[in-house]
């Protein structure tokens, strides 16, 4: 095999394959890039078993063939290198790299061990990839990072007709956000449950190349495959019954406040730094304004307030302070609307444009109230 390709186009190539390689492959051959030239174009594959990526970019074949090559290395050198061509070149079982006096020469690995790459399925539909990004990060920051519960690490995805609906809950907090999407055929009608981390990945590789398309296999092979812009990533799905949290949103309260969200966040911030650890910061809202403060007895104490709009009764509730700041972070509009059924049971938190506008209801996000003392 022999090619010669632009630095910057090979070392972008090679550091999104290798993005998802294992630190610790279950067979060394996993820790592998795939190389492929052949009819104008390198083709760049990656697999775990668990989650595949590929891309092509055009190059300069004089010679076609295969390669298997160390990812992680490969990756580390294409960054290294000067902006100029590079040229790449088999030698029996090397591989050398030159780039104008730079040269190395890397041990290839035997690609007829290399597992065989899943098959990419039949699209369902596309989404503006813009749009999926800024779900994946509303929703992400409530899925479970404790990998003893490895259904409370995905997020469900649930496609009714144009509406895909994102799900993610640790038990502490809950988080769903509702988007449109164009399906391929009308009235489809499914779910998968996804890594939160593969979620993550896809939104901020893929995300910004403008339509994503996405597909889910209707086989045993348990798959969900992204593809934008020439480059497709798979994942295996996870196991098990999603809990059933939709019916937690609650559909009616009777207490309902409105707060500038970024002077929110600010002040969560400021009056959490003298909150032990797994301590709260209470709030207390009256007409006119809400009253923030931590810290109890001979401790630090802290207290702010700031003005806020309350319809219904005065209530007081308290929150882990790191839960709430996540939650008010993704929020993109001037204020956030917090909705009570009352002091003991979970707030919901909602975006409003203005203060006396309506809330918007595409992005909800539930979170448990720390019990205070009587």
């Amino acid at each position: 095999m022999k090619f010669r390709v632009e630095r910057d186009v090979l070392a972008e190539a090679v550091s999104w394959a290798a993005r998802s390689l294992s630190p610790r492959p279950p067979v060394p051959v996993l820790s592998g890039l795939l190389l492929k030239a052949e009819h104008g174009t390198v083709s760049l594959s990656s697999f775990d078993y668990e989650t595949s990526a590929r891309l092509e970019i055009p190059a300069e074949i004089t010679q076609e063939g295969t390669i298997l090559v160390s990812g992680r290395l490969l990756a580390d050198i294409c960054r290294s290198l000067p902006s100029a061509p590079v040229d790449v070149e088999t030698d029996g079982t090397k591989v050398t790299l030159t780039c104008r006096r730079s040269s190395f020469h890397l041990a290839t690995m035997p690609e007829n061990e290399y597992p065989a790459l899943p098959a990419l399925p039949a699209g369902n539909g596309v989404v503006d990839g813009a749009a999926f990004s800024q779900a994946v990060s509303q929703v992400i920051i409530a899925a479970s990072k404790d990998d003893t519960l490895p259904i409370l690490t995905g997020v469900r995805l649930e496609f009714e007709n144009d509406l895909i609906t994102f799900l993610a809950t640790d038990r502490y907090r809950l988080a769903m956000r509702e988007l449109s999407w164009a399906p391929s055929t009308p009235g489809q009608s499914m779910s998968a449950l996804v890594k939160a981390k593969t979620l993550n990945e896809v939104a901020k590789t893929l995300g910004g190349s403008g339509e994503l398309k996405l597909a889910i296999t209707e086989d045993d092979s348990r798959l969900i495959a992204f593809e934008s812009a020439g480059r497709a990533t798979t994942s295996l799905l996870v196991d098990g019954d999603y809990p059933k949290i939709r019916s937690l949103f609650p559909e009616t309260t009777a207490i309902h406040a409105v707060v500038s969200t970024s002077e929110l966040v600010e002040a969560v911030r400021r009056v959490s730094l003298v909150a032990e650890r797994n301590t709260p910061v209470r709030l207390a809202f009256t007409e006119g304004q809400v009253h923030l403060d931590a810290g109890t007895g001979e401790d630090a104490q802290a207290s702010e307030e700031l003005e806020a709009r309350l319809e219904g009764e005065d209530i007081t509730v308290a929150f882990n302070p790191g839960y709430l700041i996540e939650g008010l972070s993704v929020i993109e509009t001037k204020f956030v609307r917090f909705s009570f059924t009352a002091a003991p049971k979970p707030a919901m938190l909602t975006a409003q444009a203005e203060l006396d506008g309506e809330d918007s209801d595409d992005y909800r996000y539930l979170v448990m109230p720390v019990r205070l003392p009587n």
